[in-house]
């Protein structure tokens, strides 16, 4: 007898060793995929029909809303479009220094700080700039012309600053073949 329990296989016992391992896998993999399905799939809802029912409940209101509109004999405010305009920015230069000459027929003098101002682009400052000699003799040549009594009061000065914007714009058009100034301004006016 004690012969033939030695003659048993050795393989028998990896057979069980194989079965009971991939059995208990097997086992651990089900009680995961459970676990799994009791903690996050059961209890959440489904977002997208969250989603619709949130568009549905909008919708009714919205319908409500236009309903008790439709009901109401008051007029609604209605809001008009502004006319949309093109706004051009004004770019000003001021000449350095201040103008000083005689007025023609006295013995007073006039004394200007001049700037001059456009809404075309930076060009025509940068021929203002670039021409300032020019330009200052003839801003001097078109004080002196004036007379005291020309320059005094307002329109005397509207009519100074007229003469000169129209000198300037000459010189330029005949230095650059365009003129640009649209605006001369006095930032300073003494009369002595």
């Amino acid at each position: 007898m004690a012969e033939s329990e030695e003659e048993q296989p050795a393989g028998g016992g990896l057979v069980k060793k194989i079965a009971i391992f991939g059995g208990g896998g097997l086992l651990m993999v089900g009680i995961g995929i459970a676990a799994g399905w009791l903690i996050f799939g059961s209890g959440q809802p489904d977002p997208s029909e969250e989603i619709e029912e949130i568009i549905e409940r909008k919708m009714q209101e919205r319908e409500e809303a236009e309903e008790m509109e439709a009901d109401n004999s008051t007029p609604s405010k209605q809001s008009k479009a502004a006319p949309e305009e093109e706004v051009f920015e004004t770019i000003y230069h001021e000449f350095a220094g201040t103008f000083t000459t005689n007025l023609a027929g006295s013995r007073k003098m006039l004394q200007v700080g001049i700037g001059v101002s456009t809404q075309y682009d930076d060009t025509v400052m940068m021929n203002v700039d670039s021409h300032q000699l020019a330009l200052r003799s003839i801003i001097l040549g078109v004080i002196s012309d004036f007379s005291e009594e020309q320059v005094r009061g307002g329109e005397g000065r509207e009519l100074l600053a007229d003469a000169l914007r129209d000198a300037i714009n000459a010189k330029l058009e005949e230095l650059e073949n365009f003129g640009g100034v649209e605006d001369v301004h006095f930032t300073s006016f003494v009369l002595q």
